[in-house]
């Protein structure tokens, strides 16, 4: 069996058993709108979402005053309490959540849509979908470099990813790695042909993007440029053969073929806004925090209390090796390599550019700037291209190994830090974290880890009184 067959097997056996690490609550307002978009449909087939909401709120009033002021005292432009969230997280979680139901039945519990099994369901689905986006990341990396492994356990354990899996897994960021991962590993395979079932498969991938997070939407970007570049050389080899001049018009068949799957694929959103919100787009409630000049771009990389690079360095680390791929600096196995590195630096400045965009520009409050989970697989490869072969010398990969572990012990210190409250969950004081996760947390680290699985519902929850 081929080596990375058997470390995909090794991966996979690893996320069965590590489900029981999940944490199996929903305990913020994001977790809450994803989670009424499904109970909701489940049981009251309707939009009206106040019910799930008084259901939570009444749970932990204390903890959730701040969600009763806006989404239980509020109302959108159509009269209903209002809901951010878009449905694709609710579309993926369906499935697990109806294995939830069957759980309920069989265990006697509340067949309601809020007990322990519905719960754990989506939970868990959300730890699995953020598995096969690390997956789906690795097949991406290594046909691009010949590599990947290293990269993307660092980026499970070295990022946010791993927070989102297992802490906080009813967020959408899971769901969210997994789809931009999706659509990556279907672009590499349609970029050889652009064929009718190829832009097909495409569009329907990428209608899953904005379903999940609406501003995934951006990752468009990259193959649409790809798919205007590829015309121009169809083009010119039309030019170059008048006898075989039908390469041009399959390409522009091919491409209305995946603007109309993409269409209806993305239809239950636009029918989902419409039922909600009294139109088919976002609630004006959003809309209008958004400031498309992109202010805060400088902000939300390399701010000291809220920037990206701060908080995940090893995105820094990666961004750099995205660039050096792109200058033809690095050894990889794909003709295109460079190319598609260029790309994925695009890709990633148009994350910034969007978040940059929103007045919350901060996530505040969240761990990590957790709008850039979704570049899991871009940071992966610039991982990847920057890491060192085995077969480079002894002092490169050691400093290339001290650079990954030293990027993994701060993601972990600052979760540590985060889950436990010490430290400042607003933003980040880059000077007192460093203390405490190189100096503090080593001989802290088995009493943490013992906490967490025997007592995790003490993490990530209100700070002691």
């Amino acid at each position: 069996m081929p080596r990375s067959r058997v470390s995909a097997w090794i991966l996979a056996l690893v996320a069965a058993l590590s489900l029981t690490a999940v944490t199996t609550r929903l305990a913020a307002s994001d977790e809450i709108e994803f989670y009424a978009w499904l109970r909701s449909a489940a049981f009251d087939r309707d939009v009206d979402f106040r019910n799930e909401y008084q259901t939570f709120y009444d749970a932990a009033p204390d903890r959730l005053a701040g969600f009763k002021l806006t989404f239980l005292d509020l109302t959108n432009e159509a009269g209903h309490v209002p809901n951010f969230a878009p449905v694709g997280t609710a579309i993926l979680w369906a499935p697990f959540y109806a294995v939830g139901h069957l759980a309920a039945v069989l265990t006697g519990e509340p067949r309601d849509g809020y007990s322990h099994p519905y719960i754990v369901a989506v939970t868990w689905a959300s730890a699995i979908y953020g598995f096969a986006a690390l997956l789906l990341t690795w097949s991406v990396v290594r046909q691009i470099v010949g590599r990947g492994a290293v990269a993307t356990m660092t980026v499970a354990v070295g990022t946010p990813l791993i927070f989102y899996m297992y802490v906080a897994p009813g967020f959408s960021h899971a769901c969210s790695a997994f789809a931009v991962s999706l659509f990556l590993w279907t672009w590499l395979r349609v970029r050889t042909s652009w064929s009718v079932r190829g832009l097909i498969a495409l569009g329907l991938t990428g209608a899953l993007l904005p379903m999940v997070r609406e501003q995934d939407v951006f990752f468009l970007a990259g193959p649409a440029i790809d798919f205007v570049r590829s015309m121009a050389f169809a083009h010119r080899a039309d030019d170059a053969r008048a006898k075989d001049s039908g390469r041009l018009a399959d390409r522009l068949r091919a491409a209305a073929a995946g603007v109309l799957a993409f269409a209806l694929a993305y239809l239950p959103q636009l029918l989902a806004y419409q039922a909600l919100n009294g139109h088919p787009t976002p609630t004006r409630l959003v809309m209008r925090k958004m400031t498309w000049t992109s202010p805060h771009l400088l902000g939300v990389l390399i701010s000291p209390q809220h920037g990206f690079f701060i908080w995940t360095p090893l995105a820094a680390v990666a961004c750099a090796g995205l660039v050096l791929l792109a200058a033809g600096r690095v050894e990889a196995v794909h003709r295109d390599a460079r190319w598609i590195a260029l790309l994925a630096v695009v890709m990633i400045a148009l994350q910034a550019y969007v978040s940059g965009c929103v007045e919350s520009w901060t996530v505040a409050g969240s761990f990590g700037q957790r709008r850039f989970v979704a570049v899991t697989p871009l940071i992966a490869l610039g991982l990847a291209a920057i890491t060192p072969s085995i077969s480079a010398s002894r002092p490169r990969r050691w400093l290339a190994g001290a650079v990954l572990v030293l990027g993994i012990w701060w993601n972990l210190g600052l979760m540590a830090q985060f889950g436990l409250h010490l430290m400042d969950r607003q933003r980040l004081t880059p000077a007192s974290n460093a203390r405490i996760t190189f100096i503090e947390l080593p001989g802290m680290a088995p009493a943490i880890a013992w906490r967490y699985l025997t007592d995790r519902e003490s993490f990530y929850g209100l700070p002691p009184q």
